[in-house]
């Protein structure tokens, strides 16, 4: 009986093991939203681990964690590492940028299990807007293989996506609102002076007072007054 037992679940075991093999030995996770902002300020927010930050849906998963910078502020070698108790432990590198086009990064992940994933981002014009595509894409190992039978890895991280996407699409509609009032205010006033304005004049039709060319330096001593 026991014979018959354990033949059962070593054939069992077998077609599992044939079962997860035949998973497909790569996978590719994407989503796409389109910002009314135009590419150069949805950039902003990729250029940097620090600005990718103030957006990303696992920063708030996981407050908790500890992040550690280095490198470069922005651009190819800023890198972030990651440790927490809800997100695992791992690390990202920006390798390649093009402004207003196109961020890639690598993912290096070590906990709960390991592997190492390319993500990117992906700017193109939509009209006045910017049509930004998330990626992630790597190589599916056995136990990532054996995950994908039990856990819709495209639902699961897709729809972290979507709601990292949707936090990036506010913030950058909101700058773009911003640099559109302000780029309004200073034409409004140009067109109300009728003619040209003073870099001074445009500071001063934003709110800024105009700094007096005749006024003596903030540190300069104060004469004596004269009796």
């Amino acid at each position: 009986m026991m014979k018959t037992i354990a033949i059962v679940l070593g054939v069992l075991a077998a077609i599992l093991v044939a079962v997860i093999a035949m998973q497909p030995s790569e996978f590719a996770i994407e989503r796409s939203t389109e910002i009314a902002a135009p590419a150069d300020v949805v950039y902003a927010h990729l250029e940097s681990p620090r600005a990718m930050d103030v957006w990303s849906p696992w920063v708030k998963m996981d407050p908790d964690q500890k992040l550690t910078h280095e490198g470069p502020e922005s651009g190819v070698g800023a890198r972030e590492s990651w440790e927490g108790p809800k997100i695992g432990a791992g690390s990202l590198e920006i390798v390649a940028a093009k402004p207003s086009e196109e961020v890639e990064m690598r993912l290096d992940f070590t906990k709960p299990m390991q592997a190492t994933n390319r993500a990117l981002f992906i700017l193109t014009p939509a009209g006045e807007g910017t049509h930004v595509t998330w990626r992630m894409e790597g190589a599916n190992n056995f136990v990532g293989k054996a995950a994908s039978l039990v856990m819709n890895m495209d639902q699961t991280v897709g729809g972290t996506f979507e709601e990292g996407l949707a936090s990036l699409k506010s913030l950058a509609e909101s700058d773009a609102k911003a640099r559109a009032e302000q780029e309004a205010a200073a034409a409004a006033a140009t067109a109300g002076t009728g003619s040209t304005m003073t870099l001074e004049e445009m500071k001063s039709a934003l709110g800024e007072m105009p700094e007096d060319p005749n006024a003596p330096p903030a540190d300069a001593a104060t004469p004596p007054a004269e009796e």
